[in-house]
């Protein structure tokens, strides 16, 4: 038996054990978790769980009495149970030691007997409760004010009043805010019972509404906060009898800008005195309250406004308005609504591995906006290199260590209020992957590969680490693959780097596998960093790579930011912005730039500032504007500060209300309406409208009337009947009254319209269908003395009684609209009053039937073409595809031809209609291009436009005269004048050049005009040698291709007097020492006048002379043509080659006689010489020459000349200055055509070195040589200049006598020549074959003796070669028109009757 009990006690002994250790072994997991102060795992993870931590109940901010107990409630949650603690504006509390204050098992704090003296207010502070979990971590709860009531003081107290009965009383108590919960009023000394009728205001203020001789007595506020009571002075309230008399409208009690939080309540006090009783009423942002049917809006005693459930839409001004039936009084107040701050998004739990980048998110809102501040396990985050504040509430962790882990909370703090949301970080081992997590919680950067890894082979250390791009604020670093892998296409890889002397590493990932290179952005200047690199596969992390050190290059110190910025209004238009030295400045701050910039505009100005304030004037009034500074150094700008935006202040309106009207209501009653005046001109709140109104018979009693607030109409009544007024608005600020409007007049009626009856009838109606809409239009009824209010029209489908629709009285027509396509409706229309509605009119229609239009659309004619006819019109041609073959119209189609020119390129298409393939379009501008398109029309059906065809029409002389004739006189050179202007208006194609014309006498015939060719389009000119004190007048004529346009009007300018003469034209130009007068013997200027005799055999001798010359020329041009030996060919060839001749086309043979006559001057006179000098000098006498001037010499000048000759052989170019003496090369014709080849060379106009005898010269050009070579080498020197002669116009070829032809300009002497290149001189004219180089001459009109010239020697030449006759019969051809032939021949004529005349005589 022993034995068995034995057996049993073992037995049970070993299954205790055994329960024990089975329990034990059950627990051990969580056991060891607990010990370990770490969260539990998850089974089968290896991964931590997040812990639950939180608190349950937070403190508030609580209002204490001194004396009493106070209690703030703090519990939290997790497991296991958290240590709470407990700290007093940020300083931990000792609550072992203390006697007072307690800590309750649930957490809160329990403070007894409240301590508050002046001096000693250790109770008085901020609280925040601390909840620790040992080795998981901490948080820290919103901190709450816990306020002890001051001792009582009173601010004001209250007075001995009288009150008459039904008006309010307000008695003061005013004592500090945090006491008011503690007052009560006595009445008697007995406690005072308030209701509807008495109230006490927030401020503990007491009202008084609706007096009765009960309300009489003495008044006393007592205030009671825990010590013995604290009583006012007594103050008597009398209550008097109704006086019943008027007495004036005050505010006993005004209202007050008030804050509140949203869900409080506010009471905008408003209580007014005066006789009648006057009634309260409120209006918000001048939109009037509705207290009655609200059920937050409720209209306390006395009239005060009591809001409940305060909203952020409560905001704004309110307005109390007191009105008694005599007068309004009114006051305002601002109400104000502050929000705690809220979490829009809270930071989330986030898992993540050593080095790498993680953001907290966290969103917050409130009024005002909260700041953002972070805590770690209770302590403050600094911000740092590691630990940002990013997109301004966020906080960024970068490179991450195992001290990271804990509990970051965000704590968000405003006026009103704080609250607190928080995380927690729990940091991973390398090889357990992180579990699936929002995407916000880790950053790009670090993006790891979370993948669970396998077993196998890891990679060895990449390769050949370098920094192959080193910047001030990155590095790109390169490698080459692991040993152990040399392709890597797999392989993705980790840059591992950290400051040097800093343990916290980053982390920075390839984007994509097989990369070999990554940029390490955002590092800081001349800062040495670590690098490491770690290449990844499948199976996990391989080995590191050695420590690479990189020292980052050093970046140009510039300043840092500004602080301090500031800026405030000083004025309506200007702005005072002040700043400090910034901090880091890096040197010397040599200047600052202040940006400016109006708010709602992206157009940024800025100013330079060397001091720490500057003022900008002339901005826009009430506009705001923000303001930056960036401060200068020698490096160049630096960190701008942040925008600071300020408004400039207001001032009265800048312009008057818009859109005045007045509409007459009755007999006494005028409503006016207007609009406020633009938003750019009010420069401030608008805060009311001033109307001014009188008679207009009696225009200086004006009335004034106030309208406050944004009301924009007023009904002015108490007008006398059947009389005009006239009104004016002006608009408000608090700045006073801006300009008005101009008076607007209106008249009342004589008699007030009748509304004791409904109207009449409308006298019409009419209705106009459409398709799925008719037009109603009527006239008022004919009885104009029963008020109309309006009109109601009905209308239906076959009954008028389906709808109706009332519209204004002034309204006369309505379009009813969404109608029934080809329905029948019936129309009523009836005129109503307050009375009712009147006698209906009926009308019906029926809509339109709706017509579906052809869905296929017809084809754009094709092959559309533009033949230019002339300059204004051109033929348009196209084809039709939609036609047959044979393209002929059978059918009722047509086309519309629309046509534009794109200059001006606002020019709208031209249409025009045709019905056949063509069109005909006229009247276009000329030499102008125009683009053309058609389209065809068929029935209902069109086709789109064809594509555009293009036509320039053809030029057309000008049509008006250059613009802007201005002369002026050279500066320094009295004789020498500048002629400006401007191309024509209508050119009519490109402008080749322009004919200066200039006489001293107005009335002179144009041929008797000096002409000045300038050639292109250049638009100034100079003219030299004019005569000093000498009236000009002066036209320009434009020409084109196509001829010369009109003459501009005459231009006076009157040269200088000369300085230091005797007189005017007295003063003779110096000649040289070489100058030989005139064979005439005779030393005037203007040459001596000959017998009659004389004169008479004079034009004989030289009229045979001409006639010989002329027969033996064509003999010789008859010889010389039949003459082709090659010696000939020869000489011609040496000739060219030797003088430079031009090269002609064309062949003798071709060639027709020429009219000897036409080109006798070709072959008449020619200038003997070519002065050296290029500005002659002549004589100052503006008296035109006539024919008697012209003195015939001897020929014993010819050797001179021909010296002369020899010793100067060049042209003159474009560059020399034009001279009426220097212009004498003889036309070679009489008509002048413009249209001639532009230069194609250019010859400067230098002194010829070339010494050659002019005998060689002429031998190998002509095969008859002069014995003396005078008329040789004079035809050789001019015909390099005929050419360039050919351009002047028709109609100043006629010359003022018969032989005026003949005259030549004296050979001028020679001298240095003079240059002037101020200003281009025009070259003339010039007219010549295609190939031929240009030389170009200055030459004046035939007949033109402007000014005075020395006569010139008659000349008979030899007769040319037969090259040099047949180029000119090539000109001859190349030249003229038939018409112009035609004119030339007559007017030679009439020049050979004459010569006859006067050599019969």
């Amino acid at each position: 038996m022993a034995a068995e009990r034995g057996a049993r006690r073992l037995l049970g002994t070993s299954s205790f054990w055994l329960c024990c250790l089975l329990l034990l072994g059950r627990r051990a997991p969580g056991a060891a978790a607990a010990r370990s102060g770490s969260p539990p795992q998850s089974p089968g993870s290896g991964v931590r769980t997040f812990t639950p931590f939180y608190f349950l109940v937070e403190p508030v901010d609580t209002l204490s009495s001194r004396g009493s107990s106070v209690i703030l409630n703090c519990s939290a949650y997790s497991e296991p149970s958290p240590k709470i603690e407990w700290k007093k504006d940020g300083t931990f509390l000792n609550l072992v030691s203390d006697d007072r204050r307690q800590l309750l098992p649930d957490g809160s704090l329990f403070i007894t007997n409240v301590v508050h003296a002046k001096h000693n207010k250790p109770d008085e502070g901020y609280y925040q409760c601390v909840a620790t979990v040992e080795n998981l971590g901490t948080i820290v709860s919103r901190t709450a004010k816990l306020t002890v009531a001051s001792l009582p003081r009173f601010a004001s107290q209250p007075e001995p009043s009288s009150v008459y009965a039904g008006n309010s009383a307000v008695l003061n108590c005013e004592v500090n805010a945090d006491l008011v919960p503690f007052v009560r009023w006595e009445q008697n000394r007995q406690p005072l019972l308030l209701d509807d009728r008495v109230i006490k205001l927030p401020s503990g203020t007491l009202v008084i509404s609706n007096m009765t001789e009960r309300d009489g007595g003495l008044y006393r506020c007592v205030v009671e906060s825990g010590g013995p009571p604290k009583y006012s002075d007594e103050a008597e309230l009398k209550v008097l009898p109704d006086p019943e008399v008027t007495s004036n409208l005050v505010f006993l009690k005004q209202p007050s800008s008030l804050v509140r939080v949203i869900g409080q309540s506010a009471v905008l006090p408003c209580v007014a005195l005066g006789l009648p009783t006057p009634t309260i009423r409120w209006m918000k942002n001048e939109e009037a309250l509705d207290t009655e049917s609200s059920e937050r809006l409720v209209l306390l005693a006395g009239g005060s406004l009591e809001i409940s459930d305060v909203t952020e839409d409560d905001a704004g001004t309110y307005f109390c308005i007191a009105d008694n039936g005599n007068e309004t009084i009114e006051a305002q107040a601002e109400l104000t609504v502050q929000a705690q701050p809220e979490f829009l998004k809270q930071p989330t739990n986030i898992y993540a591995h050593e080095s790498m980048d993680i953001i907290f998110e966290c969103e917050v809102t409130g009024k005002p906006a909260p700041t953002v501040k972070w805590v770690k396990n209770g302590d403050m985050v600094i911000p740092s290199d590691y630990f940002k504040i990013v997109k301004e509430h966020n906080l960024q962790v970068l490179g991450l260590v195992k001290s990271d882990e804990g509990f970051y909370q965000c704590i968000a703090e405003n006026d009103v209020g704080n609250a607190q949301a928080g995380a927690q970080l729990i940091i991973l081992e390398h090889d357990v992957a992180i579990p699936t997590l929002p995407p916000t919680s880790l950053t790009s950067a670090t993006t790891d590969h979370l993948a669970p890894a396998t077993t196998g082979p890891l990679p060895s250390a990449p390769r050949d680490v370098v920094a192959s791009l080193v910047s001030t604020r990155f590095i790109k670093l390169t490698w080459r693959t692991p040993a152990s892998d040399p392709h890597g296409d797999n392989l993705t890889y980790s840059v591992f780097y950290t400051k040097e002397g800093i343990a916290r590493e980053r982390v920075e990932n390839t984007s994509h596998p097989g990369e070999m290179q990554v940029t390490i952005q955002n590092l800081m200047p001349a800062t040495v960093y670590i690098f490491r690199v770690m290449a990844q596969n499948k199976h996990g992390s391989g080995e590191s790579s050695a420590p690479l050190r990189v020292e980052t290059q050093p970046e140009v110190q510039l300043p840092g930011p500004a602080p301090n910025i500031r800026a405030y209004a000083t004025s309506p238009t200007s702005i005072t912005v002040t700043w400090e030295t910034p901090l880091s400045g890096n040197g010397e701050i040599q200047n600052y730039k202040l940006y400016y910039m109006e708010k709602g505009t992206d157009k940024e100005q800025d100013v330079d500032v060397s001091s720490h304030s500057h003022t900008i004037n002339g901005l826009k009034k009430y506009t705001e504007y923000s303001f930056r500074v960036v401060a200068y150094n020698k490096h160049g700008p630096g960190v701008s500060t942040q925008d600071v935006a300020v408004r400039t202040l207001s001032d009265v309106p800048s312009a008057a209300p818009q859109n005045l009207s007045l509409e007459v209501r009755n007999s006494k009653s005028i409503m006016i309406h207007w609009q406020p005046p633009p938003p750019a001109t009010q420069n401030g709140q608008i805060t009311g409208y001033k109307i001014r109104y009188r008679k207009a018979s009696r225009k200086s009693d004006v009335t004034e009337t106030l309208v406050t607030g944004t009301q924009l109409s007023q009904l002015i009544e108490g007008l006398d009947r059947g009389t005009e007024y006239n009104f004016r608005v002006a608009a408000l600020t608090i700045n006073g009254t801006g300009p008005a409007t101009d008076w607007l007049s209106a008249e009342t009626f004589e008699s007030d319209l009748d509304e004791t009856r409904v109207p009449d009838v409308p006298s019409s109606l009419h209705v106009r269908p459409l398709v799925t809409s008719i037009v109603v239009s009527w006239t008022p009824p004919e009885n104009q003395n029963i008020v109309v209010r309006g009109y109601a029209i009905g209308y239906g489908i076959g009954s008028p009684h389906a709808q109706t629709i009332k519209v204004d009285y002034k309204q006369r027509y309505y379009t009813i609209e969404n109608l029934d396509p080809s329905s029948h409706y019936v129309i009523t229309l009836k005129a109503f009053n307050n009375v009712g509605e009147g006698i209906p009119l009926y009308e019906s229609a029926v809509t339109r039937p709706h017509t579906v239009p052809d869905p296929t659309p017809m084809m754009p004619p094709v092959g559309v073409q533009a033949s230019i006819l002339s300059h204004d019109t051109i033929r348009i041609t196209w084809a039709d595809n939609s036609l047959p073959k044979h393209q002929k119209i059978t059918d009722s189609r047509y086309y519309t031809v629309r046509w534009k020119t794109n200059i001006p390129a606002n020019t709208k298409y031209k249409n025009a209609n045709a019905t056949t393939l063509s069109y005909l379009v006229t009247g276009l501008k000329a030499n102008t291009l125009y683009e053309f398109s058609v389209m065809v029309t068929k029935g209902r059906r069109s086709s789109t436009w064809s594509m555009t065809a293009h036509g320039t029409t053809f030029e057309l002389v000008p049509t008006s005269p250059p613009k802007d004739v201005t002369v002026v006189s050279k500066e320094g050179k009295p004789r020498t004048i500048i002629v400006n202007w401007q191309p024509p208006s209508e050119a009519n194609g490109k402008i080749t050049g322009y004919i200066i014309y200039y006489s001293t006498d107005v009335n002179a015939e144009i041929h008797d005009w000096v002409i000045e060719p300038v050639v292109g389009n250049r638009l100034t000119h100079q003219i030299q040698e004019l005569t000093l004190d000498t009236p000009y007048y002066f036209k320009i004529q434009a020409r084109n291709s196509k001829g010369m346009g009109p003459m501009s009007e005459a231009v006076q300018f009157r040269t200088p007097k000369a300085s230091g003469s005797s007189g005017k034209g007295s003063r003779l130009p110096d000649l040289g020492s070489d100058y030989k007068p005139p064979m005439s013997g005779s030393n005037s200027p203007h040459g001596s006048p000959t017998s009659p005799l004389d004169s008479n055999m004079l034009l004989v001798i030289i009229v045979s002379v001409g006639v010989i010359t002329i027969v033996v020329v064509v003999i010789i041009a008859v010889f010389c043509t039949r003459r082709t030996t090659s010696h000939q060919k020869k000489k011609r060839a040496a000739c060219k080659s030797v003088n430079g001749s031009h090269k002609y086309k064309g062949n003798s043979k071709d060639v027709k006689p020429p009219d000897l006559w036409i080109h006798h001057e070709r072959l008449e006179l020619k200038p003997i010489d070519k002065s050296p000098d290029p500005n002659p000098i002549m004589t100052d006498t503006p008296i035109p020459r006539n024919s008697q001037d012209i003195t015939p010499v001897d020929n014993s000048m010819d050797s001179n000349i021909h010296q002369r000759r020899n010793s100067y052989r060049g042209h003159e170019s474009e560059d020399s200055m034009s001279t009426l003496a220097g212009r004498r090369g003889m036309r070679p014709k009489m008509m002048m055509p413009f249209d001639s080849q532009p230069p194609q060379q250019s010859i400067r106009n230098t002194p010829s070195t070339d010494t050659m005898p002019a005998s060689s010269s002429q031998t190998c050009c002509t095969d008859h040589q002069d014995p003396e070579g005078a008329t040789s080498s004079s035809y050789l020197a001019s015909s390099q200049e005929e050419d360039s002669g050919q351009s002047l116009p028709t109609a100043h070829v006629r010359p003022s006598h018969p032989l005026k032809s003949f005259a030549v300009p004296a050979i001028p002497p020679p001298g240095p020549p003079t240059y002037d290149p101020t200003l281009p001189s025009t070259p003339l004219l010039s007219q010549q074959a295609l190939n031929h180089h240009l030389h170009s001459v200055k030459t004046a009109s035939i007949g033109t003796l402007g000014r005075s010239r020395p006569p010139m020697p008659v000349v008979v030449p030899s007769a040319p070669d037969v090259q040099e006759t047949t180029r000119m019969l090539e000109d001859s051809e190349s030249s003229y028109e038939p018409d112009e032939l035609t004119k030339e021949m007559a007017h030679l004529e009439g020049l050979m009757k004459d010569l006859n005349a006067i050599t019969t005589a």
